[in-house]
């Protein structure tokens, strides 16, 4: 227990270091803004770490990965490697793309720049000249994008690593029905146990838990595996998977369709016909029923993103105070608070998950009660 708890700690002090390492030092002309958001947001890139040449010159190392595109009619796929972080166009038959802020535009020639329509602030920004000067227009052609970005890529990663932990586990009960559990058998039942125990029971029922077991297990191990990816301060880690909205909307969606799926006839009469009710208030409380079912997975979805991102804004932000100060004294104290703000993390990368899953658990229970 001592040396996980120490080696806990070399990662979490690591998270601190590199979190500054991949911040690119924070210049001057950069602010301490972009700096965090860069590292919540989403990328076509994994990085890894940049170096600087004997020139001065950085030179950022990033694992690329697979741009899928669909724009006029035609379907493009290539690895981002060929924008080169933005300094290059892509051109795939009639189409020219340009990445800017790691989001992919189609682009016409400078030569056309006063005839482009600008719908967006977003494609304003695009337009203006940057960092580095950019040779074309952001058109307002649609553009469906596909692409593995970096959160794609750590999600397939944590259904994997879900899959390489539960097979053997399922397997190892299959041999070992009656007999002691072993190895990492012996380290998954406790958590299981407590999941089923816990949180499907006491929410759900003993006669019903079964049918929802598989969901809420699923649910619980795939948000804290990511919290805690997310928490790893070098490749493949770091991606702020369940801090992304997109991904917490689809989860909190799951949970909204189990739950009135499997709703019975007292649930819904509860909503459409709520007994002992004015007959005059009906519709007016038909609306806030209704209201009720979106309302309870949306907070589910804020929940989980904002506590996650919050905590990734929190660390960068204190690590920041180093270079906003441009004085080597604050160090100890920043570092001794992300420190402390990374240990804290570890205890709500479980919370979060439990939450989750409880409230989920608490929604399907009281679609599927009977009446008393």
């Amino acid at each position: 227990m001592i040396k996980l708890q120490f080696l806990s700690a070399v990662l979490l002090f690591l998270f601190s270091v590199s979190a500054v390492s991949a911040s690119e030092e924070i210049k001057e002309e950069k602010s301490t803004n972009d700096i965090i958001f860069e590292h919540i947001s989403d990328s076509h890139y994994w990085h890894i770490l940049d170096y600087t040449d004997d020139s001065g010159v950085e030179h950022p190392i990033a694992f690329p990965l697979p741009v899928i595109l669909v724009a006029n009619g035609q379907f493009d796929v290539f690895m981002s490697s060929e924008f080169h972080h933005g300094h290059q166009k892509v051109t795939k038959g009639k189409n020219t793309y340009q990445l800017y802020h790691d989001k992919v535009y189609i682009v016409e020639d400078t030569a056309k720049i006063q005839h482009v329509v600008v719908e967006s602030d977003t494609l304003t920004k695009a337009i203006a000249k940057s960092e580095h000067e950019i040779d074309v227009a952001p058109t307002n052609m649609v553009l469906l994008d596909f692409s593995i970005t970096k959160n794609v890529a750590s999600l397939f990663l944590s259904a994997l690593l879900l899959l390489l932990i539960f097979i053997p586990v399922a397997k190892a009960y299959k041999k070992t029905t009656n007999s002691a559990p072993k190895g990492l058998q012996s380290f998954m039942e406790p958590i299981i146990l407590f999941v089923r125990d816990d949180i499907a029971v006491p929410n759900i029922g003993k006669h019903k838990y079964q049918k929802y077991l598989p969901y809420l297990l699923t649910v619980f191990f795939f948000i804290w595996i990511n919290n805690m990816m997310g928490l790893i301060p070098f490749f493949p880690g770091g991606a702020n998977v369940t801090g992304n909205i997109a991904v917490t909307f689809i989860l909190a969606t799951s949970t909204l369709l189990v739950t009135n799926f499997s709703g019975n006839k007292n649930y819904w009469k509860h909503i459409f016909a709520m007994p002992g009710l004015p007959f005059w208030l009906l519709p007016i409380m038909i609306i806030v029923e209704l209201i009720g079912i979106i309302a309870k997975p949306f907070a589910l979805m804020i929940r989980l993103f904002a506590n996650i991102t919050a905590g990734h804004i929190i660390v960068l932000s204190l690590l920041s105070l180093i270079f906003i100060f441009k004085s080597i004294y604050i160090a100890p104290a920043s570092v001794a608070f992300v420190l402390f703000m990374d240990i804290l993390e570890l205890f709500v990368a479980a919370l979060q998950a439990y939450i989750f899953t409880m409230l989920s658990a608490l929604f399907i229970g009281l679609a599927v009660q009977e009446h008393h």
